[in-house]
């Protein structure tokens, strides 16, 4: 059995793949991926033992003004053509597509050649990329119950894959990775795999006071790392972490992050109390905004919007998510574990194609 796997552009558009990769392996899936020349996914796919990778060209879908608008179609053409070749090459009994824009040439390949596609969306609202998908589609695999209500027959509640490895983390291996001092809370800041520009910001120009208290593990993206700040006590700086994240979210007693949906279903399968700034409308589809809200309403975290975000506010907000942190776990105890990477390899083998090579 060979199955595609498809999607990037952001490491929200990879991770879950992460999550299933170990359990197509042990069921013995032939597995290839079709992604970007130079996106996140070449850096995060490309060196698993297993797994073929291959690079088609791109172009950006954008709903604003921008001149590459003018020329990324030709790039998504080539992208395509090349998928349709790879596909008729390869013979996949399924693809999996996970949104971003590489996946729409890959998905419209696999429906010109009658191969069956299952698709996951990530937050509350799809993304461009999964709605131009979906006409082509067995299902769409949804992370919340209120997405699957509005999406149609072909929508299945399933939750968001994750990562066997991220709840494996040990907290002394975590404190003693980063230096920190057991006898002192720790606060973790994720801004996403590109980092958050406003939320460095306003933590950087909150650690006089937020050092007081906790110590501070910012992830604050690639290029983003501040030398000016280094070797400050309690206060450690990463511009991104792989095999270490387990041991971090392990050591981390209250987290900042932004609200992707695959980070806050980490945060929510860790039990990990969050403050969360998601990216405000201006800046993006307002999905992380719906996101966010939904957490809130369901009592597993704080939101703090990013147009009320300076650095003593987030000071006073962090300081009420700690505070508050035992009922904050006490709610998402009382949440089910989807084993969503489980259910998805289900549904894969319901639908793949088994009379492909």
């Amino acid at each position: 059995m060979r199955i595609v796997l498809t999607g990037g552009g952001t490491a929200g558009h990879v991770t879950p793949h992460l999550a299933i990769i170990p359990r197509l392996l042990k069921e013995g899936w032939d597995i290839h991926y079709i992604g970007s020349e130079t996106g996140i996914e070449k850096e995060l796919i490309e060196s698993i033992e297993g797994v073929t990778y291959h690079a088609i060209k791109t172009g950006k879908l954008r709903r604003y003004f921008s001149a590459k608008n003018f020329t990324d179609p030709f790039r998504v053409l080539a992208g395509a053509a090349q998928s349709i070749s790879l596909l008729r090459k390869l013979k996949p009994n399924i693809i999996f597509s996970k949104g971003g824009y590489v996946s729409v040439p890959v998905v419209y390949a696999a429906a010109l050649n009658r191969i069956p596609v299952i698709i996951h969306e990530s937050d509350m609202t799809s993304g461009l990329a999964n709605k131009l998908s979906l006409p082509f589609a067995k299902e769409l695999l949804c992370t919340f119950p209120e997405t699957a209500k509005e999406a149609g027959n072909k929508a299945v509640y399933i939750g968001s894959p994750i990562r066997d490895e991220l709840l494996m983390g040990k907290r002394e291996k975590g404190m003693k990775l980063f230096g920190f001092n057991e006898n002192r809370p720790v606060l973790m800041v994720v801004g996403g795999s590109l980092g958050a520009q406003a939320i460095n910001r306003a933590v950087r120009g909150a650690l006089t006071e937020l050092t007081k208290c906790f110590q501070v593990l910012h992830i604050c993206g690639n290029g983003n790392v501040d030398g000016k700040y280094e070797g400050m006590k309690g206060y450690v700086q990463v511009q991104y972490l792989k095999e270490e994240m387990a041991d971090a979210y392990a050591c981390a007693d209250v987290v900042i992050s932004r609200a992707g949906s695959n980070t806050i279903c980490e945060l929510l399968a860790l039990r990990k109390p969050t403050l969360l700034i998601p990216y405000p409308s201006t800046a993006s589809r307002g999905d992380q905004l719906v996101n966010a809200a939904s957490f809130e309403r369901r009592g597993f975290s704080r939101v703090l919007e990013q147009a009320d975000l300076t650095p003593d506010i987030l000071v006073k907000r962090v300081i009420e998510v700690y505070r508050d942190r035992g009922q904050l776990i006490d709610s998402m105890n009382r949440e089910p574990r989807m084993k969503a990477a489980d259910r998805i390899v289900e549904r894969i083998n319901l639908h793949a194609k088994k009379d492909k090579a």
